[in-house]
Order: structure tokens, then C-alpha cells, then sequence
């Protein structure tokens, strides 16, 4: 990991990220400084690899996404020494490869999670690292709109509101660390450690932002980039927004959950 003070972990995703995704990657990015991985490392779900190449100090081992588009991204930013199409599913490695592994905010989009999990026990070694964050049980419900129809005792219009969020988010699921631990150990992993994180006041910030990050969006398709303007003086406001959520992260409140689990030694017998 790159050694960086939580000033220098924000501007590092601010300048690059709306400032409500620049937020929750710092949060991430910062937890990783604390956690070391041994090579070789696999990205499972790299996406464009913005994450990994910002967070990471050296380019990590193998980044595998199914996306055609997102992967050439992620070789454009050389965060991988190899970046692999396919599906998690169907991983085209040998058994017991990798020594570690990570996943940031990806499996809450799988729909088919418990056979990508499975395939990731089988190429990972005994006692290799699995590190990965998805949001938990708390989500859906810490949504600011979900809470304004909850008070206003319009349950219909909570659910509905909680699908359709669901939907523009891409998650399959937001559950609790009892699931995720069900789920790990029909893989042949346990979790070695577990908090939350990210406040209902920061998923508030998360959540209003895909409304007022449109423009962002829209330099994205003009530009390539989603912000046009890459100096503080034009970020300030969000900085000073979003820079307090990274002082003390966890919390009991938390709306994500971060794991660290450890891949089983094969039972025999």
C-alpha cells in the first residue's frame, strides 16, 4: 500500500470520482493502508480499475471483470499486471493460485454470488486473504427517502422507493454479516474480522448525489473524465463535505460492513 494521510487519500479519489463515490472510496481506500497482501493478489470484479491503481502502490496481479469496456480501461491504467475478461464463475486460473484476493463494493452486483464465491475458494490458497466491502442490512433502510416515507407512514411508497434505488444502484442485495458468513463458508471461508462503516448522514450524501451528479455524468460521456477541472479551487465545497466522514469511519450505524476472511484448508475425510 501507498503510505498517505486521509487529506492525501481524498484528493487522490475527489479529483478523479463525484464527490459522492470519491467519498465511500476514500473510506475504503484508507482501510486497506492498515492490511497486507501477499502476491499474488486477484482484483474479483477490477471494474475500470480506478480503485486499485490510486489505492495500491504497485500494480496488483490479476484484475478480472466480465465487462468488455471496463477491462480495456483497466489495462489503459496499468493497475493490473494482467487484466483478464470473464466471469467470476468461470475463472480461467489453476487451484490454490492466489494468495490474496480483494473486491471492493462488487459482489452486492452479482446476481449469481454463491457460484462466483465458490469459484474463488477453489483458486485460492489455504490461508490466503479474502478482503471485500458491500453495503449490509441497514442500507436500504438509512436511505434518506426511504426514512421520509416511513415517517410519513407510506410503507407502499418505502418499498417502491427502496426497489427503485435498488435498481439505479445495481444491487442484487444489501445483507447482514450473518448472510455474507453463510454464504463465505459454503466457499471454505471464515471471517477473521468484520466492522461497519458509513454513516446514514454520509449514505444521505451518497444518495442525493446521484441526482446532483449528473453533470459529472455528463462530462464523463463528452470528456472521458468525470471531472472536468482536476484543482482544489474547484472542488473545495465537496471536499469540505465529504472530508469529515473520513476522521473516524466505523461506527454501529454503519450501512457498509468491510470483511477480512481466510480461505479454509480443504477438509479431508
Amino acid at each position: 500500500m501507498r503510505a498517505a494521510s486521509p487529506d492525501e487519500i481524498l484528493w487522490r479519489h475527489l479529483r478523479d470520482l463525484p464527490y459522492f463515490r470519491a467519498m465511500l472510496r476514500a473510506v475504503e481506500d484508507g482501510f486497506y493502508q492498515a492490511i497486507t497482501l501477499k502476491s499474488p493478489i486477484l482484483d474479483l470484479g477490477c471494474g475500470d480499475g480506478h480503485f486499485a491503481s490510486v489505492a495500491f502502490s504497485q500494480p496488483l496481479d490479476i484484475g478480472l471483470d466480465p465487462l468488455h469496456e471496463v477491462i480495456h480501461e483497466a489495462e489503459a491504467r496499468r493497475a493490473y499486471l494482467l487484466a483478464v475478461q470473464a466471469d467470476g464463475a468461470i475463472q480461467p486460473f489453476e487451484d490454490a493460485h492466489f494468495n490474496s484476493a480483494v473486491s471492493n463494493s462488487v459482489l452486492e452486483h452479482i446476481p449469481h454470488i454463491q457460484d462466483v464465491l465458490n469459484e474463488l475458494g477453489r483458486v485460492m490458497k489455504p490461508g490466503g486473504f479474502f478482503v471485500f466491502c458491500t453495503p449490509n442490512h441497514r442500507f436500504n433502510e438509512s436511505l434518506w427517502g426511504t426514512g421520509l416515507f416511513r415517517r410519513l407512514k407510506l410503507h407502499t411508497l418505502a418499498e417502491g422507493y427502496i426497489r427503485l434505488y435498488s435498481r439505479i444502484a445495481r444491487h442484487e442485495y444489501c445483507d447482514s454479516p450473518q448472510t455474507w458468513k453463510k454464504r463465505l463458508d459454503k466457499a471454505g471461508f471464515e471471517i477473521e474480522k468484520t466492522w461497519d462503516y458509513f454513516p446514514p448522514q454520509a449514505l444521505h450524501i451518497l444518495e442525493w448525489g446521484h441526482l446532483f451528479g449528473l453533470p459529472a455524468l455528463f462530462w464523463r460521456k463528452l470528456a472521458g473524465r468525470w471531472i472536468l477541472v482536476r484543482r482544489r479551487w474547484n472542488l473545495i465545497f465537496p471536499w469540505f463535505m465529504t472530508r469529515r466522514f473520513l476522521e473516524d469511519p466505523t461506527c454501529e450505524d454503519g450501512t457498509m460492513s468491510f470483511y477480512i476472511a481466510r480461505r479454509k484448508a480443504p477438509s479431508h475425510g
